[in-house]
């Protein structure tokens, strides 16, 4: 809240229910002082004006009742827990007319210095949702979250394994890690859609993986090449999943697994993702096309392709070196019909 002078006139500034107002006072500053300080009183006591009145939500109540609706309705459920177990941090206690666009951004400048700006952008794209819902229910007057302006992101990740790389990671991973690793190695499947796979999408006569469970909620085929077979082939089929534990029940997280393997390999900044950055260059680098690439990969535009479809230095120096060739052949056959020409 606020006083301010503007064209000889007293104003005062401030905000209910996470809409800001301004009225104009006159020309005497006491008078706006004395206007602020009984407009801080009412909107304390709820009692501002004539303004509708909407349920006084607590943060951290609403988030109760989010987190059901996206468990329900939303694949990223687990994304928005991750998120709006950082937001409560910050935003509970309070009510939704105290959370402003100026907060917000406070929060996600704070946020900026602890956590990569793609952690950040879905934590406001969570936030956003939250109150598009709490407006929707009747919980709050409108978005503050929608005046904010997400981070720019960096997501050109150029990460993968090298061939001598990869064939280190699979000799020193746990028995239960290797399967996991050479399906994401040989098809660029997701953690997520090889960790759900079923015996029954996977077709050893027709030689295709079939993935129901993807990102983007499209079927898409996936073809089995020998090595990736002869794995599938030795693995016991103790339950519906392909990848189970000694129990018969699906195995859930790799993530400690996967670490120590990273590390007995001698391998540093590298996520389980890359995974499927290495399956994608390696394609390329094989000369396979993009529109293919993007098949195999489930991507909905070519530009996602091109993302994952980098080069490694030693193939565009082999690239280049053929440039360097094919001008020494061009060369020598000019000075050839330049000697042929004055014999």
């Amino acid at each position: 809240m606020a006083i301010f002078q503007k064209d000889g006139a007293w104003y005062i500034d401030y905000y209910v229910d996470g809409r800001r107002r301004r009225e104009r006072i006159g020309c005497n500053r006491k008078l706006a002082e004395t206007v602020l300080s009984k407009r801080k009183v009412q909107i304390a006591e709820g009692k501002f004006l004539d303004v509708r009145k909407t349920p006084a939500a607590k943060f951290e109540e609403f988030a109760a009742d989010y987190l059901k609706f996206s468990v329900t309705n939303k694949r990223s459920w687990q994304r928005d827990q991750a998120s709006i177990k950082h937001l409560k941090a910050a935003f509970g206690g309070k009510r939704f007319s105290q959370i402003t666009p100026l907060a917000i951004e406070q929060y996600k400048a704070r946020r900026k210095d602890e956590a990569r700006p793609a952690t950040v952008n879905r934590e406001i794209a969570c936030l956003k949702h939250m109150f598009t819902k709490a407006v929707e229910w009747g919980k709050a007057r409108e978005n503050p979250a929608k005046k904010v302006k997400l981070l720019r992101e960096n997501n050109q990740r150029l990460r993968y394994l090298t061939s001598g790389q990869t064939e280190e990671l699979i000799a020193v991973c746990t028995p239960h890690l290797k399967p996991i690793l050479i399906t994401a190695l040989n098809t660029g499947m997701r953690k997520g859609e090889i960790l759900k796979l079923k015996w029954e999408d996977v077709h050893l006569i027709r030689g295709i993986i079939l993935v129901k469970d993807s990102k983007n909620s499209e079927w898409r085929e996936i073809p089995i090449n020998e090595t990736l077979r002869e794995t599938l082939e030795n693995l016991p089929r103790r339950s519906l999943y392909v990848f189970c534990n000694e129990t018969s029940k699906p195995i859930r997280s790799i993530r400690t697994a996967f670490e120590h393997s990273l590390k007995r390999a001698g391998i540093r900044d590298f996520h389980f993702h890359d995974l499927r950055h290495t399956f994608a260059s390696n394609l390329v680098m094989a000369g396979v096309d993009l529109a293919t690439v993007k098949e195999l990969l489930g991507h909905k535009s070519i530009e996602m392709t091109m993302r994952y479809s980098h080069l490694s230095p030693s193939h565009k120096r082999q690239a280049v070196e053929r440039l360097v060739n094919q001008m020494d052949t061009n060369m020598d056959t000019s000075l050839r019909l330049v000697d042929k020409a004055l014999a």
